[in-house]
């Protein structure tokens, strides 16, 4: 596969809300250049380019005929993730997808299958866990801070997207749900902290059967609910580390970190991993209290996109955001889900190399 890159030329397919993001981003970025957008809708496309000095509005068809462009970055809903990554691998293109890499574990091995028969790379989000806020407490732990680590909690509670989001049936139909939803944020930054995972138990409860629209248009509709809504996980990594995983759209509130590492003689508290930054705080054992430690490592000032620059000055093997992680977290949470519907433990069939730490670097 490719080698580093000084300008990786990119496309972009899918123009919905997300792409801001990713175009704030490479506009800070000079190891990225956006070529051309596309969408099903073109105006979506033609609004976008029209943001971006010399970008162009293309449809699927021309953007994947384009030669210039090397690589593309999949926005499109993750029901169509892996149809969209195909196409693009099929045109000889390397690919980028948004979280999760596919919506099942079956596609997502194709895709993986399909981009190295053809010698193509694939990258999958979140890059959150490139940011100085993972990063710095990877760093902690490698450096022996906590002592071995032992065990880690990742903690997302929240009473649902209905009461903000004025379209939230998708959150609640197969495919959605709190895991899926945002565990690849958590599930990644576990991997990252403490390596691959072995085997999961896990057990799941649907609150409700509906929920109730509560802003917008539809304010007041009900919608069907048909995943589990509150799942609690036991994940087992390689390393005999456990990490405690709870994923909840039926909570008030929580005071609980998002994620602690405990190791034989320290504790982390690990920042949101669904931001780039944040402070990690340690505790040893004997200590009165918290620190916060200083910035140490990962990409200071990173937003989405990042993983495309690592991608762009590390070269395809060393590439930190690859779809073998995004396989192997999406595969861990299918396996959650697996456990809580039929009980007992769920050998992971899947792993991947715990990625390359990532030195404290401008941007």
């Amino acid at each position: 596969m490719g080698q580093p890159l000084s300008t990786l030329k990119v496309g972009i397919i899918g123009c919905g809300n997300i792409a801001a993001q990713y175009l704030d981003t490479f506009s800070r970025l000079g190891s990225v250049e956006l070529v051309a957008v596309a969408d099903l809708v073109p105006e979506r496309a033609a609004e976008v380019a029209a943001r971006v000095p010399g970008v162009r509005a293309l449809s699927i068809d021309e953007l994947l005929a384009d030669p210039s462009i090397q690589l593309v970055v999949n926005l499109t809903i993750p029901a169509a993730h892996a149809e969209v990554a195909q196409r693009i691998i099929a045109a000889g293109k390397e690919v980028y997808t948004e979280k999760p890499l596919t919506s099942d574990a079956e596609s997502a091995a194709a895709v993986l299958e399909a981009a190295s028969a053809a010698g193509v790379w694939v990258g999958c989000a979140p890059d959150t866990v490139l940011g100085t806020g993972i990063q710095t407490a990877r760093k902690a732990v490698d450096d022996g801070l906590i002592g071995r680590p032992i065990s880690a909690t990742a903690t997302m509670m929240t009473a649902g997207h209905e009461r903000w989001h004025p379209n939230p049936d998708f959150y609640y139909l197969p495919g959605g749900g709190p895991l899926l939803d945002m565990g690849p944020y958590y599930v990644s930054a576990l991997i990252h902290l403490l390596g691959p995972v072995e085997s999961v138990v896990g057990a799941g409860s649907r609150t409700r059967s509906e929920r109730v629209i509560g802003s917008g248009d539809r304010a007041g509709e009900r919608i069907p609910v048909e995943v589990l809504t509150h799942i609690t996980a036991v994940l087992t990594h390689d390393s005999g580390a456990l990490s405690t995983v709870v994923m909840s759209f039926d909570t008030v509130a929580t005071r609980a970190s998002n994620i602690e590492v405990h190791g034989e003689t320290g504790s982390l508290v690990v920042p949101d991993p669904n931001n780039f930054d944040g402070d990690v705080r340690l505790r040893t054992l004997g200590a009165d209290g918290w620190d916060t430690l200083p910035v140490s490592a990962g990409y200071v000032g990173a937003g989405r996109g990042i993983g495309i620059h690592d991608r762009a000055v590390s070269g395809a093997e060393a590439a930190r955001a690859s779809g073998a992680v995004g396989y192997h977290a999406l595969d861990v949470m299918l396996s959650v889900l697996r456990a809580a519907d039929e009980g007992g433990t769920v050998v992971i069939e899947s792993t991947c190399e715990r990625p390359a730490a990532v030195a404290l670097s401008e941007i």
